[in-house]
């Protein structure tokens, strides 16, 4: 296994030139996960280039509204009242990841958590790059039962404390994160890097019937959310240079700097049909980040599906060829 090799890694003087120099290892708890939901605690540990740490950082966040499923992260509204609010901690939050690549269990969830808590405080986070540990994984083939951090601690026999505060998820992540590094670079394996895109537009309007739900480890960072059905049948793939058509088929992959749902809402006012996932009916990939490997990008590759950027695809949104009859 790729694992049994990175002892022997760690201490040779090769290493992969591509990877980069210093990690940020991220966790947040928050009050749920719908896109009006909160920071409550954030904690980093900062790595160098081979996994060591150099330091870590723990903070609680008021977020200025009801904490959200206590029971989890156990943080009351006692407890937060005298927190200092998200804005009070961005600039030292900002320090431990600049120029980091943000390291999270399911880090597109803390990702897109942390880039709206910027976003709110016009500011913006600067990291550029992300890596999930779950990718990971994937990429070594560990021999894991799931993909929770308690699965992947235990492979590696860390132990955990307190699972749900963001300290300890944080470091027993950390600690996680270095064997992985060094197995990856003892296979000379790709990191599952993506790109980090802060929100220029966004909206805070609550979701109706949202999840209560908070930190890693709790699936898709975004609750369900059923859309009507598209009226107009699908007329195929979009073609480039024309017009986008109503009933095609539309997927997403990857960070948006305008907020993933408005996209999608405007998609569908349109006449698109919004797809979750990516199959040889699908019309169009939308996605900033063509080279990321997701699942998504690999199967438009595979399907021939055509492929456009944020950019272009708001550009077509502007003049949707209406459907036949």
């Amino acid at each position: 296994m790729l694992e049994d090799r990175a002892t022997a890694v760690s201490s040779a003087t090769r290493w992969p030139a591509a990877y980069p120099k210093g990690y940020a290892v991220v966790d947040v708890e928050t009050t749920g996960l719908a896109r009006d939901d909160r920071i409550i605690s954030a904690a980093v540990y900062r790595l160098d280039a081979r996994g060591e740490v150099e330091d870590h950082w723990y903070t609680l966040v008021n977020p200025e509204r009801d904490p959200g499923p206590v029971w989890i992260h156990g943080l009351t509204s006692e407890v937060l009242e005298g927190a200092p609010l998200f804005g009070e901690v961005a600039e030292e939050f900002a320090a431990r990841l600049d120029g980091r690549v943000l390291v999270a269990h399911n880090a597109v969830f803390d990702w897109q958590m942390i880039a709206r808590e910027y976003a709110r405080a016009r500011r913006e986070a600067p990291v550029r790059q992300r890596l999930c540990t779950i990718a990971l994984s994937k990429e070594l083939g560990l021999p894991l039962p799931n993909f929770k951090l308690e699965s992947l601690a235990a492979h590696f026999g860390v132990v955990q404390q307190r699972a749900h505060h963001a300290l300890d998820d944080a470091r027993v992540l950390a600690e996680a994160f270095r064997p992985s590094l060094r197995a990856a670079a003892a296979g000379d394996v790709r990191l599952p890097l993506l790109e980090c895109r802060p929100l220029t537009e966004w909206s805070d309007t609550p979701r109706i019937g949202r999840q209560a739900s908070g930190g890693q480890g709790h699936g898709g960072w975004r609750p369900s959310r059923k859309r009507p059905a598209c009226p107009y049948p699908n007329p195929g793939r979009y073609e480039t240079g024309k017009r986008l058509k109503q009933g095609m088929r539309v997927a997403f992959s990857g960070d948006t700097s305008t907020e993933r749902e408005l996209l999608e809402d405007r998609a569908t006012e349109a006449g698109l049909h919004v797809a979750t996932s990516l199959s040889r009916l699908t019309s169009l990939l939308v996605t900033n980040d063509p080279g990321s490997g997701t699942s998504k990008v690999v199967k438009a590759r595979q399907f021939g599906t055509p492929v456009v950027d944020e950019a272009a695809f708001g550009q077509l949104l502007r003049d949707v060829e209406p459907a036949d009859g």
